[in-house]
């Protein structure tokens, strides 16, 4: 029997590729779709509720589609390079017929009549989606606190945030609940979370995948992107879900060559610029400055040549993503108004109910940034605050093309600190906008940037170090992650691992 040709698999020398390898198991008939995803399945219903990492299981469903998988295998027929893997998907991208709620009370009951395009590709390639993960509301927060339903926990530290808006999906990663997840990155959200959980996290290039079907927070920043414990797993997975789509009006007409390929090329030769602005941050911790330096030598002892670089334009990302990004969302979040989706409050007439609704169903980061927003976008401030950060925006994006011309990638710290504690910053918003000050830019040029673990700070807690790359550069941010990755001191355990106690293996 044959179960098509093998996957292609990670160089020896990086960490076990746990996706890659289940796949390589169900193509080649040694294992059953099913057995693997009821075994994923069982370690949800086992370490869940002390994470709260899922709003929704899919439990028939994923047993359904893991049978057909075992179908197309027993008849020859190959699934796909993600034959049989367990997915997890951010409950902000739609899923025909199953709930897709942002975590906001608004969309209670919401059931979206069309998949994802990353959904349908997913399928295509043979993964299996066991669940829907919590996040901030509306992905607007980078702690997962803001949920409607509760927050998100740590797996390192049931008493810390695991970071956000995609908390979920890294945790759930993190703690071998699933070996592949899905975010979405409009300021960071992919990369923090996964810097905070101690797991890889990647924005793609502005385009390069699809945005249809992902339910819309800034629409010029918004991308999806991958989290896995491996930088192979994650690069399949995002070979997986890249391409165009004629679905998406900003979806590129040609996306970056296969990633996977470019691991195990070395970075010999190739230029690392060490990014001033992104080791010497607000609020930096010292202990992330020492691993992104550690980083920077592991580079160096590799064969690349790492030069410091500055980008002082980078220091006024910050501000002038939070007047676009909530300026975008105020437009995009008028469509949820009690008549089209979810909740309803009734009212005398329809300016009172539609008040009522949004007063009920928004949470308190939600109705922040829509009123900034708002603000933002008014009559006689439009040009000072608005159409000024749009020209910020731009300034930044010649900065970091500039710094391309000297060097292939740029390295930095992903966050200021480690994992925080749960409650620390809810009630500062400042402290807790200062979490994406390292990944804002990236999204603001609309260029990739990957997030890999890179040891511990001086609690134990994981350290993420960040290599950024310009448009379409995703192989090269690849090739120097793997490098990152297999010279990266070792992240313990997590407290809640699933795959010690479970039999799901890494």
């Amino acid at each position: 029997m044959s179960a098509g040709p093998p996957a292609s698999t990670p160089p020896a020398s990086t960490p076990p590729a746990w996706a890659l390898t289940l796949a390589d198991e169900v193509r080649a008939g040694r294992r059953s779709a099913l057995e693997i995803v009821e075994a994923h399945l069982q370690a949800i219903e086992r370490h869940d509720a002390e994470l709260h990492a899922f709003l929704t299981v899919l439990g028939d469903a994923a047993r359904a589609a893991a049978a057909e998988v075992d179908r197309q295998v027993a008849d020859g027929t190959d699934p796909g390079p993600l034959a049989g893997v367990p997915v997890a998907l951010k409950d902000n991208l739609c899923t025909r017929g199953q709930a897709t709620s942002c975590a906001s009370r608004i969309l209670a009951g919401w059931l979206p009549p069309y998949d994802a395009t990353v959904v349908e590709r997913l399928r295509s390639a043979g993964a299996v989606v066991v669940g829907k993960t919590n996040l901030d509301e509306f992905a607007m927060g980078s702690s997962t606190e803001s949920s409607a339903f509760g927050p998100t926990r740590n797996p390192h530290d049931l008493g810390r945030v695991p970071g956000g808006s995609s908390g979920g999906s890294a945790a759930a990663v993190a703690a071998g609940l699933v070996p592949l997840a899905l975010g979405s990155d409009t300021g960071g959200s992919i990369r923090q979370p996964a810097a905070l959980c101690g797991v890889v996290g990647m924005k793609p290039t502005y385009g390069a995948v699809s945005r249809y079907g992902l339910v819309a927070f800034a629409s010029s920043l918004d991308q999806i992107g991958p989290l896995a414990r491996s930088v192979a797993d994650a690069a399949v997975l995002f070979d997986v879900i890249a391409g165009h789509d004629e679905r998406d009006s900003t979806s590129l007409p040609e996306g970056p060559a296969p990633c996977l390929p470019a691991l195990g090329r070395g970075v010999q030769g190739l230029r690392v610029g060490l990014v001033d602005e992104l080791v010497g941050a607000e609020g930096m911790d010292p202990a992330v400055q020492e691993r992104v330096r550690q980083a920077a030598e592991a580079l160096a002892a590799a064969g690349a040549q790492v030069q410091p670089v500055s980008v002082p334009e980078l220091r006024v990302a910050l501000p002038a993503y939070y007047l676009l990004a909530p300026a975008e969302a105020s437009s995009n979040l008028s469509r949820y108004d009690g008549v089209r989706y979810g909740l309803r409050v009734e009212g005398d007439t329809v300016e009172v109910m539609n008040g009522a609704t949004r007063a009920a169903g928004f949470g308190a980061e939600v109705k922040r940034r829509i009123m900034l927003g708002t603000y933002a976008l008014s009559a006689g401030y439009y040009d000072a605050y608005y159409g000024q950060a749009q020209k910020v925006r731009t300034i930044i994006l010649a900065a970091l093309d500039a710094a391309y011309g000297h060097v292939d990638v740029l390295l930095g710290a992903t966050t200021p600190t480690a994992a925080f504690a749960l409650g620390a910053k809810v009630d500062d918003p400042l402290a807790m906008y200062l979490n994406d000050v390292c990944t804002i830019p990236s999204n603001l040029a609309g260029h990739p940037a990957i997030s890999v673990p890179f040891g511990t700070d001086a609690a134990g807690l994981p350290v993420g170090v960040q290599v950024l790359a310009p448009a379409l550069g995703e192989p090269t941010m690849f090739q120097v992650a793997a490098a990152l990755e297999a010279a990266a001191p070792a992240v313990p355990a997590p407290q809640v691992d699933a795959t010690s106690t479970s039999g799901v293996g890494r």
